[in-house]
């Protein structure tokens, strides 16, 4: 640091370094910032280096050190007060509420100490004759941190009925701490209606609404409110997260992760800030985290993931159920401490119960990513109770008799379950004699769970039900076998051969008597199955130019089409009558249904497809298995939006979750969810939209599936959100998002749009230099797309981004790149838009006056080389277009494009105005020719965008009374009264076209301008 730093440079310093994010790298900046004031030899240098570091200090871990500064600052105060000017005298008493709340963190401090300091300050507060508003606020802070519930209420009413004054905490801060203390009452929507406005923007302030979001949280939980508490976690700690002294808030987020089904997003929190676990410089803080640490460590073991590896202190590595145990020590130590201190057990109290709190929601799907131990969040395990041993444990398992009633319970339900309880069987009659029928189903089933590659096990158990006396399920078994076999990549010529044959034997069988027919349907039913994939085949040999011909079955698709249509057709014949009677018959006449439907489909039948498709639903449900209609539900909702029918396609969606229940894989609830996600945004219902497209997030999260399909819902989810204007849920959705997202997974459309909602969400949030990393990131993919027009919007984007953040070479830089990609498009508004945009930049930047202007000029020759009408085109004024439509984009050719134009070069000559008169110093001399000639200037472009906007008729009315107000004040400052009086007359009449709150601005404006051409009379 240079030893000539002078008064200014160090003041700038301070302000540098307050600008920078918190912890201990600004708190030491603010300590050498000190040093170099005491060489200044200027007294209130020291002050001002005193109170920076007393700031500092107070927003960081390192809270304890501000009690140094802040007793040398008061004894300079009352040694020599003349040292301090008014903003320090103000600073000084200000400060006095942050040492009472430091000393309550502080359990080393008395409270004797702190009771005589509130003595202090009420008196200091007397003297400078400041309310008794802050004092009373302390008292309450001091009552409710002992636990002296009457004190406390007794204070919180004094503190509400003083004055607010100078020395009051601001609107924000105050209506966090009243809420705080309604919510510990157990009031908890009064809490929230005192919270409202500083949850709603009204009042904010450098931490506020980040600590209310954070309290707000489980009030909202126990009251039921939980969308709204899982928008207040991803708002808030967004907000948080970057802020090293917000450790409290922090911790109730994690908190909040540990009581709705979030363990895992609770460790990505723990471990996102290792130094919270052991800074000591905030004692009260770190008793929150600490607390919050052990009941999240308690949860995970709870769940059985008592040996995960968890972040923790730095220095070994820690599991869940070590953590926990560490952490409740820990925090009871320290609540010990305060308790000591107070003489009151009030804080380990709390601390206990804190740490003890049951789960307040089983499962709050978050949306954003969470890596974290198996199963944790997703899918409840409970462990074996500790009470119970193993032998007692095995003795408690049903035996192979139960097994196997239970198993065939199942089979005939038709129940998904049936298959793992023949799998139990299995296994239980390991080592056990068994019957052939017995073992017939153990193998029928094994086969089932092994799909195509269960053909053997369909063989074997057809040879144990022929053993068993059972020839009609024998014939049935090999039928699926038959089945397996052309799905596994056999001959699906033989295997229809196969299926053939066996039709004509159980037929011929049922007709004897010698099998039923819930058998018999089993073997029309493989054989229909066979032919639909007999279909698939020749299909997608056709797709890939091989058609299959030969053999001695059908050899076109046609002719399978047609047989598959005429043995579905058998199917259900045979089985619709017994449908009442028998629940597997009943499932065979529905699938046959679906089967013509499938037909039907692919032989471009929407309507005829969704007829038989819904009785093949009907069927299914009818028969007590809702289950089996899931994926007919699924299909029907995509006919019905090929058809253009979103509320059937909804409809269809939404009874697939039902019709699924429980049975469905998560995969498939993810799927569904996001379907009906997707339709709802079609018909812009983006609120339920995004609820959807949460569920898709989170059971796509919970198949092992949040890298891809996970990835692609909270793409969607993201983009609802900045539809609803939710800009930080939807940034961290669309963050949590992006790091999945792969070209050859989700395109690079993906990537790119999921950039540029980014880039829209921190632009609104006001992260304008995160906002324009991203867009140029999606830039520098679309730039190698053969359409640009993307790539020229992104570029656009970032310019305008890098400029907000007062980046202005990036932005320059930006500028051009955008206005070249606009001229090689050939759209002249885009390229005219951003020319404007790059005198503006130019005109900001020390000696850019002479390019601003250089640029404006560039942008109106642009402006008026595309203002020409085609020939046949409207004339300037027809048309009926509105304002908003004229100037809109100007991609479309022709007249309107032409309209459009002529708009675009009305604000040009208005912007050129402007930066011309603008160019004039405030210091000015008045009658200094240079100024005359810059206004005389300016004002011959107002007067071309008047007449401009003038020739478009009323569609531009506002644009154009904006000019003529604009030419009448530059004409006043030119000495032209009449004329600017006059021209205000011509507003005023022109008004009488405008409607709304556009008229009343500008009549009001008219008005005063001619009030000031009669004051320069």
């Amino acid at each position: 640091m240079s030893s000539a730093m002078d008064f200014d440079s160090l003041r700038r310093a301070m302000a540098d370094n307050y600008e920078q994010p918190e912890g201990p790298g600004r708190n030491a900046r603010a300590e050498q910032l000190l040093v170099e004031a005491e060489k200044l030899d200027v007294p209130l240098a020291v002050v001002e280096a005193l109170g920076h570091q007393l700031k500092v200090y107070n927003y960081s871990s390192e809270k304890g050190k501000m009690f140094v500064p802040f007793a040398r600052l008061l004894r300079m105060w009352d040694e020599h007060p003349e040292d301090f000017d008014e903003f320090e005298i103000h600073s000084l008493h200000w400060v006095f509420k942050w040492m009472s709340a430091g000393m309550l963190d502080q359990p080393h401090v008395p409270l004797a100490s702190i009771e005589k300091w509130l003595g202090e300050m009420e008196r200091r507060y007397r003297l400078a004759g400041h309310s008794e508003r802050a004092v009373r606020g302390a008292e309450f802070s001091v009552a409710a941190h002992l636990g002296d519930l009457e004190r406390a209420e007794r204070a919180y009413g004094a503190w509400l009925a003083a004055d607010r004054d100078s020395m009051a905490d601001c609107h924000a801060c105050e209506l966090h701490g009243q809420g705080w203390w309604r919510a510990v009452r157990g009031a908890d929507r009064e809490a929230l209606e005192l919270w409202a406005p500083v949850l709603d923007g009204e009042y904010t302030c450098a931490h506020e609404p980040h600590s209310v979001l954070a309290s707000s949280l489980l009030p909202l939980l126990r009251l039921g409110r939980v969308e709204e508490a899982r928008a207040h976690h991803l708002r808030g700690f967004r907000l948080v997260r970057a802020m090293e002294s917000m450790r409290g808030a922090y911790a109730d987020h994690v908190e909040f992760c540990a009581l709705t089904g979030n363990e895992a997003r609770a460790l990505e929190l723990l471990a996102e800030r290792p130094a919270y676990f052991t800074d000591s410089g905030d004692p009260r803080s770190r008793l929150d985290f600490l607390s919050v640490v052990a009941l999240t460590m308690d949860r995970l073991t709870a769940l059985g993931h008592g040996g995960q590896p968890v972040p923790g202190p730095a220095g070994r590595t820690w599991t869940a159920a070590e953590l926990a145990s560490y952490a409740r020590a820990e925090a009871l130590a320290l609540a010990a401490r305060f308790d000591d201190r107070n003489g009151t057990p009030y804080i380990g109290e709390r601390v206990r119960a804190r740490m003890d709190r049951p789960p307040l929601v089983d499962r709050l799907p978050l949306g954003v990513r969470s890596a974290g131990p198996a199963g944790a969040g997703h899918h409840r395990t409970a462990p074996v109770s500790a009470g119970v041993s193993v032998p007692e444990a095995e003795a408690a398992e049903p035996g192979l008799e139960a097994l196997l009633a239970e198993a065939r319970r199942l089979s005939a339900l038709r129940d998904p379950d049936a298959v793992t309880a023949w799998a139990e069987v299995g296994r239980a009659a390991e080592g056990h004699e068994l019957e052939p029928r017995d073992r017939a189903e153990i193998a029928d089933h094994a086969a089932m769970g092994r799909g195509p590659q269960g053909a053997a096990l369909f063989q074997e158990a057809a040879e144990l039900y022929a053993r068993a006396g059972d020839p009609g399920e024998a014939l049935a078994a090999r039928a699926r076998a038959a089945h397996v076999r052309a799905l596994s990549g056999g001959s699906s010529e033989k295997a229809l051969a196969a299926v053939a044959e066996l039709r004509e034997q159980v037929l011929a069988l049922f007709e004897d008597g010698g099998t039923q027919a819930a058998q018999t349907a089993s073997v029309l039913v493989s054989r229909a199955r066979t032919l639909l994939h007999r279909v698939d085949e020749l299909e997608s040999a056709a797709v890939n130019g091989q058609p299959l011909t030969g053999g001695t079955g059908p050899d076109s698709e046609v002719d399978v089409m047609a047989a598959a249509e005429e043995a579905a057709v058998e199917l259900l014949e045979f089985a619709e009558p017994y449908a009442g009677e028998d629940v597997a018959l009943a499932s065979r006449a529905a699938e046959a249904y679906a089967m013509l439907g499938e037909l039907a489909a692919r032989a471009d039948d929407a309507e005829g497809a969704a007829g038989h498709l819904q009785r093949a639903v009907d069927g299914f449900v009818a028969a007590g298995l809702p289950w089996f209609a899931v994926e007919y539900d699924s299909r029907l909702a995509g006919i019905a939006t090929h058809l253009g029918d979103p509320e059937a396609a909804e409809r269809a969606t939404r009874a697939a979750l039902e019709h699924g229940g429980s049975h469905l894989e998560p995969a498939g609830h993810a799927q569904l969810h996001l379907r009906l996600a997707e339709t709802l945004a079609a018909t812009g219902r983006f609120g339920p939209a995004a609820e959807h497209a949460l569920e898709a997030a989170h059971w796509a999260d919970a198949a092992d599936r949040a890298a891809t399909f996970g990835a692609w819902a909270r793409h969607h989810l993201g983009g609802y959100l900045l539809r609803l204007g939710r800009w930080a849920e939807a940034a961290e959705i669309l963050e949590s998002a992006l790091p999945d997202l792969t070209a050859e997974l989700h395109g690079e459309g993906s990537i790119v749009q999921t950039r540029w909602w980014l880039g829209d969400c921190l632009t609104e949030l006001g992260e304008h230099r995160e906002a324009a990393e991203h867009w140029l990131r999606a830039a520098g993919i679309a730039r190698h797309w053969p359409e640009q027009r993307d790539h020229a919007m992104l570029a656009n984007l970032a310019a305008e981004a890098l400029a907000s953040a007062g980046l202005t070479t990036e932005a320059d830089q930006a500028y051009v790149r955008a206005c070249g990609l606009w001229r090689e498009l050939g759209d002249a508004g885009g390229l005219v838009r951003a020319l404007r945009a790059r005198a503006w930049s130019a005109a900001g930047r020390e000696g850019g006056l002479g390019e601003a202007r250089e640029l404006m000029a560039e942008a109106v020759r642009e402006g008026e080389a595309a203002a020409v009408l085609p020939p046949g085109a409207a004339r300037p004024g027809e048309g009926d277009g509105g304002e908003a439509a004229v100037q809109a984009g100007d991609e479309d050719e022709g007249a309107d494009g032409g309209r459009r134009m002529v708009a675009e070069l009305g604000h040009t000559h208005r912007q050129f105005g402007d930066l011309v008169a603008r160019s004039v110093p405030d210091a000015a001399e008045e009658g200094d020719r240079a100024v005359r000639e810059a206004f005389e200037e300016a004002l011959g472009h107002m007067n071309r965008a008047a007449t401009v906007f003038a020739s478009l008729g009323d569609a531009l009315l506002g644009s154009r009374t904006g000019a003529e107000l604009a030419a009448g004040r530059l004409e006043t400052e030119l000495g032209l009264r009449e004329a600017a009086a006059a021209r205000a007359r011509t507003v005023l009449a022109l008004c009488e076209r405008l409607d709304g709150e556009a008229a009343v601005a500008r009549r009001a404006e008219a008005e005063q301008l001619i009030a000031l051409a009669r004051e320069t009379d």
